[in-house]
């Protein structure tokens, strides 16, 4: 089955004990955050103070995905803050390896995350390293863009260098995820789906976490 992420950054801001009741009422696995600095990405989202209060709502596995510059700076309040996992962006981190060695230090899991133009096999060096890679199948910094359909050659491509190695290393796909594309998604060989608009914007949401969760 697939891992199923719910992305805050299209929960209701004014009513946030909500949202996390429905997710922990739903099948959902993990919650995931966007952290925007408006520098990374043109758009500025929120910091630990809300995660911390995320995590104090709900014991769903907290996905932190981190769109910001030198998040070696932050790293650690995320952490304190309640983060499961820390996911940074290759593009945002000059000295990449020592990110992921320092979000390892902490004792929580540790990713990178790439926009649509980079190549997956930019990580070939440092992919036994990782817990996770997103690839994100939009441009980031909004919510409810369109899936750019390269991704899943992306995907089949990083599936191919991950199985060659014999790493369990989960593939999370973040932007523009669908009921409709979610199955070729997963065959594409991705693990989690990070959905926003289709879960908070659905008529019912924890029907729609179900429907993706059964997907396989």
């Amino acid at each position: 089955m697939s891992i199923v992420a719910p992305s805050f950054l299209s929960a209701n801001f004014l009513n946030l004990e909500a949202d996390c009741k429905m997710i922990n009422e739903s099948e959902a696995d993990w919650v995931h955050l966007d952290v925007m600095d408006g520098r990374f990405v043109p758009n500025i989202t929120f910091g630990p103070m809300i995660i911390e209060f995320i995590r104090k709502a709900t014991p769903k596995v907290c996905d932190v995905h981190l769109m910001i510059v030198e998040p070696e700076k932050y790293v650690e309040d995320f952490k304190k803050a309640g983060a499961d996992h820390i996911t940074v962006h290759l593009e945002a981190c000059t000295h990449l390896h020592r990110n992921i060695e320092q979000i390892k230090s902490l004792g929580i899991q540790a990713g990178v995350a790439l926009n649509p133009h980079t190549p997956v096999e930019l990580l070939k060096d440092i992919l036994h390293d990782l817990d996770l890679v997103l690839i994100m199948s939009v441009n980031p910094g909004f919510g409810g863009q369109k899936f750019i359909q390269q991704t899943l050659q992306k995907i089949t491509t990083l599936r191919r260098m991950i199985d060659e190695k014999g790493l369990a290393t989960k593939i999370e796909i973040d932007g523009g995820v669908t009921l409709q594309n979610a199955p070729d998604i997963i065959k594409a060989g991705a693990h989690v789906l990070v959905a926003g608009n289709t879960v908070f914007k659905s008529k019912d949401p924890k029907d729609t976490i179900a429907q993706l969760k059964k997907i396989n």
